[in-house]
């Protein structure tokens, strides 16, 4: 999952219109075609509020155009992730989630609920400076962070700051 780590990103846009002409000037500038096929993916995609796999994008993205294949899913996906309308989430599956971005700076570190695989989304202001910290010290320039934490419920026995070998 790539995060913008400079103050100077753009927030992506957040209203449909306004993303989609994003996304179509995306694609204009890395001469990629305009298809019914991709702009169909982007309103699947940019339609969604919780975080989804390629395969529930391929179900809603069919309800708009029946003519959209998984392949063309697969080949979408990366140019929305590029064009940062979409974010790539790994949580260490054979699979991975995506979450449009809906005019959200994506500062924010997700806890992955591991039995149900809810991923919720916590503001992290402190990424930004973490990673300008870090990068500095070995003369870098951060491009990219990114704090996840895998979780489970806590069940009686195993509550904060008991430790269940006690």
């Amino acid at each position: 999952m790539s995060v913008p780590a400079q103050p100077s990103d753009p927030d992506p846009p957040a209203d449909f219109e306004t993303a989609r002409e994003t996304f179509k000037a995306f694609l204009a500038k890395n001469d990629l075609r305009v298809t019914n096929q991709r702009l169909a993916i982007f309103e699947a995609a940019f339609s969604q509020e919780e975080h989804f796999t390629a395969e529930e994008l391929l179900v809603h993205a069919r309800a708009i155009d029946a003519s959209v294949s998984r392949a063309t899913i697969y080949r979408t996906l990366p140019i929305l992730t590029e064009s940062q309308l979409v974010r790539e989430i790994d949580v260490g599956r054979d699979y991975k989630f995506y979450l449009a971005s809906h005019g959200k700076r994506i500062d924010q570190a997700q806890v992955v609920d591991v039995e149900s695989n809810k991923i919720y989304e916590i503001d992290a202001p402190f990424l930004e400076w973490y990673a300008r910290s870090v990068a500095e010290k070995v003369g870098l320039e951060p491009i990219s962070q990114r704090l996840q934490v895998q979780a489970r419920p806590i069940r009686k026995g195993r509550e904060k700051g008991q430790n269940p070998g006690n």
